[in-house]
């Protein structure tokens, strides 16, 4: 395949991810932007894999089965509430790959530069393997919080601050040392100290991070897994994946850096993993008596309601209740209430999480409004509808300085009229805190499954 072929390949797979990304940003054109993500990437594999530099087509043919079956399997089988655990897992793999082909680079003897050009790709190289290690190990800390497998709890321990410019330190030496090194062997310790060192930042990194704080982790590490990308395609003299990487990379961190803003984050701080961490211990005994609900009281609350809003949680996606929310909303537009749901920007576990739900369920899009929209009508507001959320409907964010959710922005549904919590239990969200929304006067707690509680209200509507 010819140099003229492969570039105008490259340029018209650069411009579908542009298109891609564009169309990802709202939910009514995303399943468009998904197309065309998969077109650019469909042409780049099927041109990169028939380039010239490329050989040993049965290995690379039966690695693309092999990848291609295990992805299939895995979209099939994974559940909508678990896609933010997917995409940290893939983010861990794109920084593995970065490692693995950085020093697959460095150790090639067919690859040789010199003077100034043995700099610039010993560089290269050295950035390709720092980001992907960061972002690889991290990737699996975020995994396994996510998966419950490691508390959701920060891990703060003495000096980690400290010990996080000293590992930056070390490793700008060990940078030094590597370029300097020149060819092999001399960079190769350097090189593999520096992977180890970088794979304990990534990991102290993410760990530092409270639960709550996770939906922008995810964000941040899709940003590092661009760059290391882009630095990978620099390596590799490839355009595409600069291209590629440098979209993903500027795209994440644009989305962590609306993130932070809309939970009174600094982005320096996400940036070095240290935000989310310096608040007092979180509340977990109850706070007072509370007030029960059945769903028939509910459903008796709804139809006597002119304007009713609908926050939906992690605990909707749980109990696959989107449909059955839909039905119910439907139900009341057609009955004459002024029915919306109100979306936190980070509800769920990932950004747009409760959006997609939505959308899922065929909920129009002019009754989603964000949380900016929202927030001033709900004093005005006769009923909100809490469903399976809990730290973003949660006063101690304003109320009280000493909280871990300290000065995050929530939905202030306790300023509307009636407020009905559908939750399993008391149990605290995701990041360990209590909140006093559910023992105050105007709260109403609906217990049970968050489906079998909305169908009870809707056959009772």
């Amino acid at each position: 395949m010819s140099a003229g072929i492969i570039s105008s390949a490259y340029i018209v797979a650069s411009v579908l991810f542009i298109l891609s990304l564009g169309a990802l940003s709202h939910p009514e054109s995303a399943r468009r932007g998904n197309i065309f993500g998969m077109a650019g990437m469909a042409i780049a594999i099927v041109v990169t894999v028939f380039s010239r530099q490329a050989g040993h087509y049965p290995i690379i043919i039966s690695m693309m089965a092999v990848g291609g079956a295990i992805g299939t399997a895995v979209a099939r089988r994974v559940e909508m509430t678990a896609v933010p655990q997917l995409v940290a897992l893939l983010h861990s793999l794109v920084g593995l790959a970065a490692v693995l082909v950085g020093v697959a680079n460095y150790l090639d003897p067919a690859i040789e530069h010199q003077g100034v050009e043995q700099t610039i790709h010993a560089i290269e190289i050295y950035l390709g393997v720092l980001i992907g290690a960061v972002t690889f190990t991290g990737s699996v800390a975020a995994f396994g919080k996510l998966q419950a497998l490691i508390s959701s709890s920060p891990l703060l321990i003495p000096g980690r601050h400290f010990f996080n410019i000293a590992i930056g330190i070390v490793c700008i030496f060990l940078g030094y040392q590597f370029v300097s090194a020149g060819h092999v062997p001399g960079g190769l310790f350097p090189l593999l100290f520096m992977t180890a060192l970088a794979m304990v930042f990534g990991l102290h990194m993410v760990l530092a991070i409270g639960g709550a704080d996770m939906p922008v982790v995810i964000s941040m590490l899709n940003s590092y897994s661009g760059w290391a990308a882009a630095a990978t395609g620099f390596m590799l003299s490839n355009d595409l994946l600069i291209v590629t990487g440098a979209l993903v990379g500027s795209s994440g961190a644009i989305l962590s850096y609306i993130m932070c803003r809309a939970m009174n984050r600094r982005f320096v701080a996400v940036i070095l993993g240290g935000f989310g961490t310096t608040g007092g211990k979180a509340a977990v005994t109850p706070q007072g008596e509370v007030t029960v609900f059945t769903g028939q009281e509910t459903a008796l609350l709804l139809q006597s309601s002119k304007s009713v809003v609908v926050v939906p949680g992690y605990g909707m996606a749980v109990a696959h209740a989107q449909h059955s929310v839909s039905d119910m909303m439907k139900t009341l537009r057609d009955n004459g209430v002024n029915a919306r749901f109100a979306i936190h920007p980070v509800a769920g576990r990932m950004p747009g999480h409760m959006n997609v739900l939505l959308a899922e369920a065929k909920v129009p899009y002019d009754i989603v409004l964000e949380m900016d929209e929202i927030n001033l009508d709900l004093p005005a507001t006769d009923v909100v509808l809490v469903i399976g959320a809990n730290d973003i409907v949660n006063p101690s964010a304003q109320e009280e300085p000493d909280s871990p959710i300290a000065g995050m922005p929530v939905l202030e549904v306790w300023k509307a009229e009636t407020v009905v919590v559908l939750k399993r239990s008391m149990a605290t969200g995701y990041a360990g805190v209590d909140n006093p929304l559910f023992y105050r006067d105007n709260t109403r707690m609906l217990f049970g499954d968050a489906k079998n509680s909305i169908d009870e209200v809707l056959k009772n509507l």
